[in-house]
């Protein structure tokens, strides 16, 4: 999957990025890396720090919160194209959820500070995504 311009090719799909001229998700596509993973391993651990985002290609997650009384919830599932962590960018908060594996999984990863580092080198892509996520986040808080 490293390829390029298969990198490019699933992230315009992505709604954070669909805004984005063809060089910028260039420029993010060479940024990304990769992770397999194996049934039932943690992708990410809730409470950990976020570090960043994930685009799963292939293969299925499940996202599990662990409650206070030690229950646990399946909140969301992933399955390809599917994505999770667009707030892992932004801040290094904890995650909410352990994302779990649920087959054989492999996840493309934008690493926190090297989607910092590209936000700092085109401003144009920053203003992009900042609306996006402005936008996702009105929309999520009108569901409660």
């Amino acid at each position: 999957m490293a390829d390029e311009e298969k990198i490019v090719e699933l992230i315009k799909e992505v709604p954070l990025f669909a805004n984005l001229k063809r060089r910028q998700l260039q420029n993010l596509a060479r940024i990304f890396v990769e992770r397999r993973c194996g049934p039932d391993e943690v992708i990410v651990p809730q409470g950990r720090d976020g570090f960043g985002f994930f685009v799963i290609t292939s293969g299925s997650a499940k996202a599990v919160r662990e409650r206070s009384d030690g229950s646990t919830v399946v909140v969301n599932t992933f399955g390809p194209n599917d994505f999770f962590g667009e707030l892992a960018l932004l801040d290094n908060g904890p995650r909410t959820a352990s994302v779990i594996a649920t087959e054989p999984t492999h996840c493309l990863i934008l690493p926190r500070e090297n989607f910092l580092g590209a936000l700092r080198r085109d401003g144009d892509m920053a203003v992009e995504i900042m609306v996006e996520l402005a936008r996702r986040f009105r929309t999520a808080l009108e569901v409660y």
